[in-house]
């Protein structure tokens, strides 16, 4: 009788250097955020009162339908942080979650994540005030048909049921303050903080399955026989 499969024994390299890359994309990504924020003296950034791509923005000006004074002296660094945070999305979602599968769903939210990889590039080639329009397409990707492909529940094999709730809860989240973010709707959180409800779940699916591919257990596959 065949053995049963226990922890995460049988985890191939793809799906361990999809997970590693998806984590070090975050870390890289806030890491990069931390440092140009601490660069920005006047007024004091607030993740409440000023948008992400505030930080990317490369000259010092009145910026914004409310004329807030944005002056970012890191936006290189916060830009690339941007660039690597969609290569690390592509990357992991072609290491882990699209080479094997054989379900449509899957590939359908897939394709979606990819377009949403894919904006996260655009917002750092093009930062806002060089290119708005290509910067707010990057932003719309993220947002939206990122946020649609996490609710749609994207399966990375192996992945362990007790986490399979965090794609389509993250997604519905997103898909919510996107809505709320867009039509100028922050629930008291500020406009910058609403972004961050509808941009971030993307990075936490990608924390959450990348930790759980690791160190997680894994499920079990069916028994192939005697």
């Amino acid at each position: 009788m065949a053995k049963p499969h226990t922890g995460n024994s049988r985890l191939q390299w793809p799906d361990r250097f999809g997970a590693l890359v998806w984590l070090a994309g975050i870390a890289l990504f806030f890491a990069l955020h931390v440092y140009a924020e601490s660069a920005w003296k006047d007024p004091v950034y607030s993740w409440a009162a000023n948008n992400i791509s505030d930080l990317g923005n490369v000259q010092c000006q009145p910026w914004g339908d409310d004329r807030r004074y944005v002056c970012s002296p890191r936006h290189d660094a916060m830009n690339a942080g941007f660039v690597l945070q969609g290569a690390a999305m592509l990357i992991g979602l072609a290491a882990v979650s699209l080479r094997r599968s054989r379900s449509a769903r899957t590939w359908s939210a897939g394709a979606l994540l990819l377009a949403a990889g894919a904006g996260w590039i655009l917002a750092g080639v093009w930062p806002a005030d060089v290119d708005e329009n290509r910067h707010v397409l990057g932003a719309l990707l993220i947002m939206i048909l990122g946020n649609i492909g996490l609710a749609l529940g994207p399966a990375v094999p192996g992945e362990a049921r007790r986490i399979r709730w965090a794609a389509p809860v993250l997604g519905a989240l997103g898909i919510a303050g996107a809505a709320l973010f867009f039509t100028g709707n922050d629930l008291g959180l500020g406009p910058g903080g609403m972004e961050r409800i509808a941009a971030y779940p993307l990075p936490a699916w990608m924390l959450i399955s990348g930790l759980a591919l690791l160190f997680g257990r894994r499920s079990r596959p069916a028994p192939t026989g005697r």
